[in-house]
């Protein structure tokens, strides 16, 4: 396959948060929200020690470090196995991350990699600097599952990757557990991708948003920053943690002059961090194994309830289960197609899933047919997937399997 290279161009509207303005705080059954359970203020104080419910209740509202609070950045130090704290740069989310660094790394002369589909940002600000070249994850069928195929559907074609460098290329960015596929890389393809990055040069830049909260955990992926040394982690307490009203991120590297170029970037952005948020992150991350725990129990519970409605409509749908995080793609096969199928579940029956078109791409085609749905949340995907069900029974009943 002969992958375009596509020329920088103005960055268009965040086509997701569009479609989430509308419908995200309206719909009766938000189906495809992308970030784990989340809980009170007071429930994540509980979990705090007392010296720590101290500091939050006592803290001075002035400004705080821009690199981040000393003790969350050793606190998310301990999370990574060879980055110190003095490697990590706290961040306002992990949206600022995602801004920042193609913005410090780029210049309009370089050359980028994204693969496709992909979160809107993480091709979008690349090519307002620079060409990008979009490298479509390779999807295969079901029936391949057990025939050579790759785990979990999806995967990145090592071979295609390769073929993409050019002598300016400077960054290829990635996301695993994948947002909206749900897979991951073999130990094998993370290896290659490293040795070639590191023969040329490039930065990787991993969002690893969803780590910790694989279905299995022997699929967990090493962390970038930890193995290779122009690896760039992204990471944040929004999605794995379920806590995105905090909007505490951050990046880590072994690059310590990369990271205090991002940090100069910042001046202009955020500046620094907010002092409550900081304590609270900083709670959640030294409660983070009952944190993770629960989520992933949340998950793999939903994930079973969502296999069962498929499995009662066989043919309608071709379904992955996700190797991390809490969300995945499947494939809807009705004759109406997926845009219809979405748009009636939510008009009709108040059901919000994403259609494979706000997956649209300026750098290649992309998968259509197919919606992201998100299972993270507790009662909220409960009761939407008995709404959902009822729905698919009321519009298709000759694809439904007469129970044993």
């Amino acid at each position: 396959m002969n992958l375009k290279v596509t020329a920088p161009r103005n960055m268009r509207d965040f086509g997701l948060e569009v479609f989430f303005s509308k419908w995200e705080f309206t719909a009766r059954h938000h189906m495809t929200a992308s970030d784990l359970e989340s809980m009170s203020l007071s429930d994540l104080l509980a979990m705090a020690s007392n010296e720590d419910r101290k500091a939050f209740e006592e803290l001075w509202l002035g400004y705080t470090e821009t690199w981040g609070a000393p003790q969350l950045r050793r606190e998310i130090s301990s999370t990574y196995d060879q980055i110190p704290a003095d490697n990590i740069l706290c961040m306002a989310g992990a949206g600022e991350g995602l801004f920042a660094i193609p913005n410090v790394l780029l210049t309009r002369d370089d050359h980028a990699i994204v693969p496709t589909p992909n979160y809107q940002g993480a091709e979008t600000i690349p090519l307002s600097i620079c060409e990008v070249t979009g490298l479509p994850m390779v999807y295969s069928s079901p029936s391949g599952i057990g025939s050579g195929a790759e785990k979990g559907g999806w995967r990145i074609d090592i071979d295609q990757l390769r073929d993409a460098i050019r002598p300016n290329t400077k960054l290829i960015s990635l996301n695993f557990p994948h947002n909206p596929t749900g897979t991951l890389m073999n130990s094998d393809d993370l290896a290659d991708l490293v040795s070639i990055a590191r023969e040329s040069g490039i930065y990787i830049l991993a969002d690893e948003v969803y780590r910790g909260v694989e279905l299995d955990p022997i699929d967990r992926m090493p962390q970038i920053a930890d193995v290779y040394e122009r690896g760039v982690s992204l990471n944040v307490v929004s999605k794995a943690y379920g806590l995105p009203g905090l909007r505490i991120g951050w990046i880590a590297s072994q690059d310590r002059a990369f990271l205090q170029r991002v940090e100069r970037f910042k001046h202009y952005l955020s500046i620094c961090n907010s002092g409550p948020a900081e304590i609270l992150a900083l709670i959640a991350l030294k409660s983070r194994h009952e944190i993770l725990a629960r989520n992933r129990a949340i998950m793999l519970e939903n994930v079973l309830a969502l296999e069962r409605v498929f499995d009662m409509f066989p043919g309608l749908f071709e379904w992955f289960r996700p190797l991390g995080g809490c969300v995945a793609f499947p494939k809807y096969c009705g004759p109406d197609g997926a845009e219809t199928f979405t748009r009636k579940l939510i008009e009709e029956s108040g059901v919000l899933l994403l259609p494979s078109s706000i997956y649209s791409s300026d750098l290649s085609e992309t998968p259509q047919n197919h919606f992201r749905i998100g299972f993270g949340r507790n009662q909220v995907f409960k009761e939407g997937l008995a709404v959902m069900a009822a729905h698919l029974e009321k519009h298709y009943p000759d694809h439904k399997v007469a129970p044993d």
